[in-house]
């Protein structure tokens, strides 16, 4: 994931919208860690930010509103500002640079590239459409890194999918109502959910995002049909998304049935080259990954991988990813990398 420094542009100047947020501040992090090449950076956020300090690389930066902001300055402008703000200023934004969006309002538009670099990174040839670039869901990136190399070997037939996500993919608003919920649980104090629909310490809730007709929600519809877009639209899927009470790192139970003849020892040897992906699988006590050791790496973890009993040609397994990294942050900076790297002139 290191930049290739004879590909940097000399002018890359780069914004970050929604700055200050979860998904902001660890694009920052990203930046740093990846040592991202850049020549002038611009923090913007919702008004009542403007004109906070952040510090990043030892330099201080002033917080700036969008209304004030012009975007032909910049070369990329990461959005992490949620639908709302894509809606009605990426397109204006794409107008003048290239914007690459973490929300959920562009990522179904058949105009707009949706981009897991790892998986489908050719898409990005069609970026000019819109001048947009869609980053997929959370939990939709862990499941196609673990996904692709086995349906190019193997081809998938149909998958089952149960997540178990973090609060932090909601926000930091959800973050702060878990800790304090945890607290008056433990001090036996009564429990009212502001943000949640049901007490989430000690607890989980089988519903993210809004139900739909067919009695799914858009979180398990996002699942289903941006799969579909970046792997391949023959693939059956169905998903149920869970709200857990963890903080970071959004883990999955997968159960992948292939077209051809498959056991886990073959899906163990093709999982272990898969590109961002390490399969940490020994079956003993604590031989496998959880959220608390993947928060803060960039690896998506791979576990538990055995043979579905059931069913020929069908295992099961264990995906854990930091969704604020891989999850949306660390995605949409190596999409700039491939797109400075390659389309860019």
């Amino acid at each position: 994931w290191s930049q290739n420094n004879s590909n940097t542009l000399t002018y890359m100047n780069i914004a970050i919208v929604g700055a200050t947020g979860n998904v902001g501040r660890k694009l920052l992090e990203v930046i740093e860690k990846l040592n991202f090449e850049f020549s002038e950076l611009y923090l913007i956020a919702s008004d009542k930010s403007i004109g906070k300090k952040i510090t990043f690389k030892g330099k201080t930066y002033s917080i700036i509103g969008l209304d004030d902001f012009d975007f032909s300055k910049v070369k990329i402008a990461f959005f992490s500002a949620g639908s709302l703000v894509a809606e009605k200023w990426a397109p204006i934004a794409a107008k003048k640079t290239i914007v690459i969006d973490n929300s959920k309002h562009f990522r179904m538009d058949k105009e707009v590239p949706l981009v897991v670099p790892e998986v489908n990174s050719d898409a990005l040839k069609n970026y000019k459409n819109k001048n947009i670039v869609a980053n997929a869901n959370c939990s939709t990136i862990q499941l196609v890194l673990a996904l692709k190399p086995l349906h190019d070997q193997f081809k998938i037939k149909r998958v089952i999918v149960s997540t178990y996500q973090s609060v932090s993919g909601a926000g930091n608003a959800h973050m702060n109502e878990l800790e304090l919920q945890s607290k008056q649980v433990l001090d036996k104090q009564k429990v009212n959910s502001k943000n949640f629909t049901k007490q989430i310490a000690f607890n989980v809730i089988p519903h993210i995002d809004s139900f739909m007709e067919d009695r799914y929600t858009k979180e398990e519809w996002k699942m289903t049909v941006e799969t579909k877009k970046i792997l391949d639209q023959n693939i059956s899927l169905s998903a149920t998304c869970v709200r857990v009470p963890v903080f970071v790192g959004h883990s999955e139970s997968i159960n992948v049935e292939f077209s051809t003849d498959v056991d886990s020892k073959k899906i163990r040897k093709c999982l272990e080259k898969a590109p961002g992906c390490k399969v940490v699988d020994e079956t003993k006590d604590g031989g496998y990954i959880t959220p608390v050791e993947s928060s803060g790496d960039f690896v998506t973890y791979i576990s538990r991988i055995r043979d579905d009993q059931t069913q020929n040609n069908s295992i099961n397994m264990w995906v854990v990813s930091d969704n604020l990294l891989k999850g949306a942050a660390l995605n949409a900076v190596q999409i700039a990398n491939v797109l400075i790297k390659n389309y860019i002139k």
